[in-house]
């Protein structure tokens, strides 16, 4: 009876840790809809067309898409841990390349960062996979640099951009 008590307290505990951390107002579980609707709706429909006129053009028929335009294509299913808060630090090794002129504007890298500060193109997608997956990620402008350009000078503004990204770790 002892032990059977102690298995209930054991797993009442655990069920109160998980609900405390759903709970946790440290944990934002997504991007602020004000991110999302601060981007010129116009140029985001037209980053989504060319996105997909793109994808066609390289025969690319896997690409999920999200109904924010952030197009995705997994190379590796990951089976690791997921993003649960937009605050975890992630582990990734990219590279990105502009989907216009093709050109390479940030050669293989890996670091790791809070993922909410990283362009809300990533935070949208990256938490779609777990750890261990390689995607290949379509953002468009608005989710990416914007008008302002970015990289130090190496993105144009306005500039759709393709990332190579493994999800190395979620801490």
């Amino acid at each position: 009876m002892k032990r059977i008590l102690l298995i209930a307290f054991v797993v009442g505990l655990a069920n109160l840790q998980a609900c405390k951390k759903d709970d946790d107002p440290t944990c934002t579980k997504e991007v602020v809809a004000a991110k999302l609707t601060a981007v010129d709706q116009t140029r985001l429909a037209s980053d989504i067309v060319a996105i997909d006129a793109y994808l066609a053009s390289k025969g690319i028929t896997t690409a999920l898409s999200e109904p924010n335009g952030v197009r995705y294509t997994i190379t590796t299913s990951g089976t690791g841990t997921q993003v649960q808060c937009l605050e975890n630090v992630v582990t990734v090794k990219t590279t990105g390349s502009l989907l216009k002129f093709g050109t390479m504007f940030q050669p293989e890298a890996e670091f790791s960062y809070k993922l909410n500060q990283l362009i809300v193109g990533w935070q949208l997608v990256i938490p779609l996979v777990p750890s261990g997956s390689k995607i290949t990620a379509y953002i468009p402008s608005g989710y990416g640099y914007g008008v302002n350009g970015g990289a130090n000078g190496k993105v144009p503004s306005n500039a759709i951009l393709i990332f190579d990204i493994e999800l190395i770790a979620v801490n």
